[in-house]
């Protein structure tokens, strides 16, 4: 069946094989997303697991496979296509953030609706709604260096929750915060999505991490095993 086929599945991947030089990082990887599905990939450093997570995401083309979103494949859409799908329909939560220092924690969670072409007032008055929720409205005119980890991560959730996105990809989203912080994270990105009806792909090495997903796979030297269902 073909990823246009099945109306429930998302995202799919299938063949991706993918190399750096002479190392690879993927091969024949395959894995499907469906609609509200949260899949935790699960793997040691080094296994291909963030390689994934660029492929799936159009951030790095694989050597050979295809991905496909909601049936069409990414290969197809014009440089200028897949960043609008990345900026509309995908939102994005790294280990560090990286959100902009020089900008305000309201500022940074503004940024992606006004790439999108949204006016001030209205970007901001959502982003403060996605602030409040994430439970950092406090720290809207504050500077990502001036509040805590904790409270900067969940910024970065509050960035990628504010566009309303269809997938949200994580990247050892809890990786750089002590456990408490890491768990406070966890419940509210899956207390959003759940509301939201996001799927999520969540990279992770954490298993306390990977317990929030509905499924888990694991990435071992480039090729993905699916394991039992979490839930």
């Amino acid at each position: 069946m073909n990823a246009s086929a099945d109306p429930q599945v998302l995202l799919r991947g299938t063949g991706l094989t993918k190399s750096f030089g002479s190392t690879p990082a993927l091969a024949d990887a395959s894995l499907a997303v469906h609609a509200g599905e949260v899949v935790a990939v699960m793997g040691p450093s080094g296994s291909g697991k963030s390689t994934l997570l660029h492929c799936l995401a159009g951030i790095v083309a694989p050597d050979d496979g295809a991905v496909h979103y909601v049936g069409t494949d990414l290969a197809t859409m014009s440089d200028a296509h897949r960043s609008a799908l990345r900026r509309r329909d995908f939102g994005f939560v790294f280990q560090f953030g990286q959100l902009v220092p020089e900008l305000s924690c309201l500022e940074n969670v503004c940024l992606p609706l006004r790439l999108a072409g949204l006016r001030r007032r209205a970007a901001e008055a959502t982003a403060r709604e996605w602030l409040d929720r994430l439970e950092v409205g406090d720290a809207a005119a504050q500077r990502p260096g001036d509040v805590s980890g904790g409270q900067s991560q969940r910024v970065a959730v509050a960035r990628a929750l504010v566009t309303g996105p269809r997938v949200i990809f994580a990247d050892e989203p809890t990786g750089a915060l002590d456990s408490l912080n890491g768990e406070r994270v966890m419940g509210l990105l899956m207390s959003a999505v759940e509301e939201t009806g996001a799927a999520v792909v969540l990279v992770t090495h954490e298993a306390r991490v990977a317990a929030y997903s509905d499924r888990e796979v694991v990435v071992r030297d480039g090729r993905i095993r699916e394991l039992e269902p979490t839930r």
